[in-house]
């Protein structure tokens, strides 16, 4: 991978750059739709690529081990060929599903027993056969294996299992050095910051992910219910150590309000399950604020969605929109969904160009109070 910082804010710590990989270039900052299964929930790949124009889509490595199987992925060539996905691929390592379904798993020191959360059969992960999974998938970015700690949790609690995720960091980094690609393109291993909310946990994260000298750094167990000013400030911290000149990836983060803030503190890259879950239950993102469009004020509104959107987000009226979901029409769930990558995607390219000229920090200010306002 290849990474490049065209330009960076005057007033912030917001910068644009380009990523290089074997399937593609990514300008940041960017936000990947998330793929859990290796499908955007009711969204073609097409309409991703042409419509909303996604540059890089996450995949789960937890879920596609368990269905349909790393057989199947294999089989077809990986993730790419299984699913004509041909841009760049980041998969999570499961840590997040490990810490999610913590009823039915068992950390240990040699990695995590759990139960499959479809039908309750047994599995391991270790941080070895979680990198062997993820490269058997074929995805250009593999995360390492992790545990996301909870919020809130204890000191001591985050503290060993800080030091514990940074031994299974230096047992995944041998196995990947050890392990070719499987289909002759080059994949990128990303360590994850952890530590909580505790600012010296955090710090430590940080200087150990930094000395690992791996070409891109993520920044976990944030955005887990922790209140908003801790999470910019843990981001903040920890931003100012990681390398400058690597990408920083900010995990599962977040409302367009959160990945603005979090631009300006020198994040690169974002993921979250929101614009997609909050669409199937009828919840708009717009440049005037947020919108739910079940309410009856807008049952007679033939406004576009977002008049100040893209193309294709003036193309649909709020009460035909309205009328889709309040009937449990399955394209009611595709159009919300698509508006609101349309619409991430769109606020991420407008957010570059300000950093390219040297006014983000400004228009952040003035644009944030917008996005959070309840229409």
């Amino acid at each position: 991978m290849q990474f490049s910082i065209l330009a960076t804010d005057f007033n912030s710590n917001a910068r644009a750059g380009i990523m290089e990989f074997s399937h593609g270039y990514v300008e940041t900052p960017v936000f990947m739709p998330v793929g859990t299964i290796g499908a955007i929930k009711g969204v073609s790949h097409e309409t991703l690529a042409e419509v909303i124009g996604a540059q890089i889509i996450l995949a789960n490595a937890y879920h596609l081990y368990l269905r349909p199987g790393m057989d199947v992925v294999q089989s077809a060539g990986g993730i790419h060929r299984f699913s004509t996905w041909n841009k760049p691929i980041l998969t999570d390592s499961g840590g997040y599903q490990v810490y999610s379904l913590s009823p039915i798993r068992k950390i240990s020191e040699e990695g995590v027993h759990f139960r499959s959360h479809i039908d309750g059969s047994p599995h391991f992960f270790s941080p070895e056969n979680v990198i062997e999974i993820q490269m058997k998938i074929g995805a250009d970015i593999i995360m390492a294996f992790d545990e996301c700690t909870p919020w809130p949790c204890t000191y001591d609690y985050a503290e060993t299992s800080l030091h514990r995720t940074h031994r299974w960091l230096d047992r995944c980094h041998a196995h990947f050095e050890n392990t070719q690609p499987y289909y002759g393109d080059a994949q990128v291993l990303a360590p994850i910051v952890q530590g909580s909310t505790f600012a010296e946990l955090r710090k430590i994260s940080a200087e150990y992910v930094t000395a690992s000298g791996m070409p891109l750094n993520a920044i976990g167990g944030l955005s887990v219910g922790e209140p908003v000013e801790e999470m910019y400030a843990m981001t903040s911290l920890v931003c100012d150590i990681l390398s400058k000149e690597k990408p920083r990836y900010l995990m599962g983060v977040g409302t367009p309000a959160n990945i603005l803030e979090s631009i300006s503190l020198g994040i690169d890259m974002f993921d979250c399950v929101l614009p997609t879950r909050n669409a199937r239950h009828g919840l708009l993102y717009t440049w005037e604020g947020v919108i739910n469009i079940k309410n009856e004020k807008w049952r007679n509104d033939h406004n576009a969605l977002d008049e100040q959107g893209c193309s294709w987000s003036r193309k649909y009226s709020r009460a035909y929109l309205r009328h889709l979901v309040q009937s449990n029409e399955i394209l009611g769930a595709m159009i919300a969904s698509v508006h609101n990558l349309c619409f991430y995607q769109d606020l991420l390219r407008v957010a570059r160009r300000h950093i390219i000229e040297g006014t983000f920090r400004i228009w952040k200010d003035k644009t944030v109070p917008a996005l959070e306002q309840r229409l």
